[in-house]
């Protein structure tokens, strides 16, 4: 799906018209609504069902008349009825993306017929797509369940309900059928899940705790990094609420926990406060951003970016509604060891430096 989102925002100009139009429209996607269901805005409809998808997409799809309900096409404010058929229609015949069963080791630390919940190794990518078509998650997931008859990692109504960076670890949770993913994405989309990082940052906090509000969205500049937008209403809504664990000095381990799921939230928002990330290197952490640039103060920091050679930033607890039983569950995973040796080298260069 995020391969289809891609491409609708390389078919729009500026007008938000399709430039290459046929006159012939193909079914890319389609979802029919609950009896139950209450009257919703079609673009959250569809932003809680497709994974990775923005409303500012979906809008954009609609703008260009490629949502479509009951066979007509609609804008982005048409509310959702009780047994409507929206549909996803392009100009252009489906592309399907193959998902490669591959025997990729995973972490599994809990499975049932519904759920199933990841601690993802740092370095690993989550999703196909961007040069990534192999050697990823949803791979590795796929040839975990592929003796699971009612399992197809193509079909978007199952797998991944939301992710974490390539360099990120932690935890994950994957829907085994279509109920649980609709039931989980609610719950993402609601902000009702429990999810809690690690992460050390550049710099020495000076509140103990606080809250980072600010609208994010893609660097104009930059199109690789997402960035704020304070005020206004480009980006979207962003809430991370951070907490010191230990401070070093020169960097300060911080506890986030997120009230919305932005892409680069915590690495971006960190920034914003001038703490960025240690060693994260599409935002600049990869520097040295505080210390003095001595020779033995150099390499100490080159032998701690040697140590985790990514940025330092872990999903440790996730918590859920489990959507067959309706009970909350909670996980919880260790620091992985390039993080606890990090923080291990800064104990001691801190305890050293204030000896002296």
């Amino acid at each position: 799906m995020e391969d289809f989102f891609d491409d609708i925002e390389d078919d729009l100009d500026e007008s938000g018209i399709s430039e290459n139009s046929t006159g012939d429209l193909y079914e890319h996607y389609r979802f029919v609504a609950d009896k139950g269901q209450g009257l919703l805005r079609v673009d959250k409809f569809l932003s809680v069902r497709i994974e990775n998808a923005s409303r500012n997409r979906i809008q954009q799809a609609a703008d260009a008349d490629f949502i479509h309900v009951n066979g007509n096409p609609v804008k982005s404010n048409y509310k959702v009825k009780p047994l409507d058929v929206i549909t996803i229609m392009m100009d252009y015949p489906r592309r399907e993306l193959e998902i490669i069963p591959e025997n990729i080791p995973l972490d599994i630390i809990y499975e049932d017929k519904d759920v199933m919940v990841v601690n993802k190794q740092a370095g690993l990518v989550v999703h196909p797509g961007h040069g990534n078509y192999t050697g990823t998650l949803v791979n590795g997931i796929a040839w975990h369940l592929k003796d699971d008859i009612g399992f197809d990692a193509k079909d978007p109504r199952l797998g991944l309900v939301h992710r974490i960076d390539k360099d990120t670890s932690g935890l994950l949770v994957i829907a085994k059928n279509p109920d649980a993913k609709t039931k989980l994405g609610f719950q993402f989309f609601n902000k009702t899940t429990r999810r809690k990082y690690i992460a050390l940052v550049w710099g020495n906090v000076k509140e103990d705790e606080g809250t980072i509000e600010g609208n994010i969205g893609r660097n104009p500049k930059e199109k690789l990094q997402m960035t704020v937008f304070p005020g206004g209403d480009l980006g979207k809504p962003a809430i991370t609420h951070y907490k010191v664990l230990e401070r070093f000095g020169y960097v300060t381990l911080v506890e986030c926990r997120l009230e919305t799921g932005r892409t680069h939230q915590i690495r971006v928002h960190m920034k914003y406060i001038g703490h960025t990330l240690f060693n994260d290197s599409r935002y600049g952490g990869n520097q040295i951003l505080k210390g003095n640039h001595h020779t033995k103060y150099k390499q100490f920091i080159q032998n701690c970016f040697e140590l985790c050679p990514r940025q330092a930033l872990h999903a440790e607890t996730l918590g859920f509604v489990h959507p067959a039983t309706g009970k909350e569950i909670f996980f919880e995973t260790p620091l992985p060891d390039d993080m606890k040796q990090l923080l291990e080298k800064w104990r001691n260069y801190s305890n050293l430096s204030s000896n002296e």
